[in-house]
């Protein structure tokens, strides 16, 4: 555990106060990108870009809780940290793997056959390394391959909150901001060496180093709102861009899932695109994201934060990630006509996400959070901390 002075209390009101239940709507039709990305790509050839947006909302969110810890309390735990980031996501990815194991071994001419060499690349959090050959041949993966982006985004939490903690140790909270989106820019440029270089897509594509841009900036935003103060001038500046900023960005980014295709063919598209493209998509993701956070009132805000959106992408959306490409793998052989496919894809996936939410990931969240939380939560005999300069 790393310790810093003492803080005040996360603030009740403000950009970081509550919870972001438009966020939760993000999340689900950004896991839908991907499920159609998959089974229907000629219709969505773009909804890949799903993983963009994730990488995005997945370092705003983690460093926003993280620096809602350090208010509060004036010190992260990074040991609880870890314990409960694992207790959220390893044992419901655990379960795909043994079952997809189980029914590969029982049935090993289903779509499931042959799927064991993936298994500890998943389990592992590696899976992003093995795409591109990092311990031998490169593998796909199969029904286990989309477990490359939880592999990206663990290998940069294994090192993000120490990162952090020790800007913060030195800076500012908006100096930390400005020195995250430098770093972010600084993997934009190991990109363009790479591209450049003549590496390989999957070298491109799966690197934890080719992605950190985009959970940097994700990250350079949460601690942006951070600083922000309620009501300030840049409070009121971002929340006057940010009525533009939504249906912007909303709009470029739904219009990418039907008409971006990402380059395959080495070429000048291919190098402008991948120095530029992911960065770009994070972007507007940010956008997005920050756009939602100040206008909670807003139209497309109150579309999101419906809970035929927000739950799905509250209880649901991890496991509708896990499942989908399995499933859709298991019906190939057996269900010919693509609709039918992938309706009957989206059921079973949805029923395999609600039971891995009501049967593992719920229960277990629990039982971590009953015996961790304690250790993190102030006594109320603690002193109040000085404020922090923004």
């Amino acid at each position: 555990m790393m310790s810093v002075p003492d803080r005040p209390a996360a603030p009740e009101t403000g950009p970081i106060a509550g919870r972001k239940h438009a966020l939760d709507g993000l999340r689900t039709i950004a896991v839908t990108g991907v499920f159609f990305f998959h089974t229907a790509t000629e219709s969505m050839p773009g909804g890949s870009i799903g993983v963009d947006v994730f990488f995005a909302l997945s370092g705003f969110v983690i460093t926003l809780l993280i620096m809602k810890e350090r208010l509060a309390t004036g010190r992260l735990h990074l040991g609880i940290f870890y314990a409960k980031r694992l207790a959220r996501l390893w044992p419901a990815l655990l379960v795909v793997c043994a079952v997809i194991l189980a029914v590969g071994f029982l049935f090993p001419a289903s779509g499931w056959g042959g799927q064991a060499g993936f298994v500890l690349p998943a389990a592992a959090y590696v899976m992003n390394l093995a795409h591109f050959g990092m311990f031998g041949d490169s593998i796909a993966g199969e029904t286990l391959g989309p477990t490359w982006t939880l592999a990206v985004e663990e290998q940069f939490y294994l090192v993000w909150p120490l990162l952090l903690l020790v800007m913060l140790r030195f800076w500012r909270i908006r100096t930390t901001a400005f020195a995250t989106v430098a770093l972010a820019a600084a993997f934009v440029l190991n990109r363009f060496l790479l591209v450049n270089a003549g590496e390989p897509l999957d070298r491109i594509y799966n690197g934890p180093d080719t992605r950190a841009d985009q959970l940097l900036i994700g990250c350079a935003l949460a601690l942006l709102f951070t600083a922000v103060r309620q009501g300030s001038r840049l409070h009121t500046a971002l929340q006057s861009a940010s009525r533009w900023g939504a249906p912007l960005a909303g709009s470029a980014l739904l219009g990418a899932l039907f008409l971006l295709k990402e380059p395959d063919t080495p070429g000048t598209w291919f190098n402008v695109f991948w120095t530029a493209g992911p960065t770009a998509l994070a972007l507007l993701a940010a956008v997005l994201i920050g756009s939602l956070v100040l206008q909670p009132a807003g139209f497309l805000s109150r579309i999101l934060s419906h809970p035929w959106l927000a739950r799905p992408g509250r209880d649901l959306s991890y496991g509708l990630y896990l499942w989908h490409l399995p499933v859709y793998l298991l019906l190939m052989p057996l269900i010919p006509a693509l609709p039918l496919r992938i309706a009957l894809t989206a059921v079973l996936t949805v029923l395999l996400a609600y039971a891995s939410y009501r049967c593992v990931e719920r229960p277990l969240r629990r039982w971590a959070n009953k015996r961790l939380d304690p250790a993190v939560v102030p006594s109320p005999s603690e002193p109040a901390g000085k404020p922090v300069p923004a």
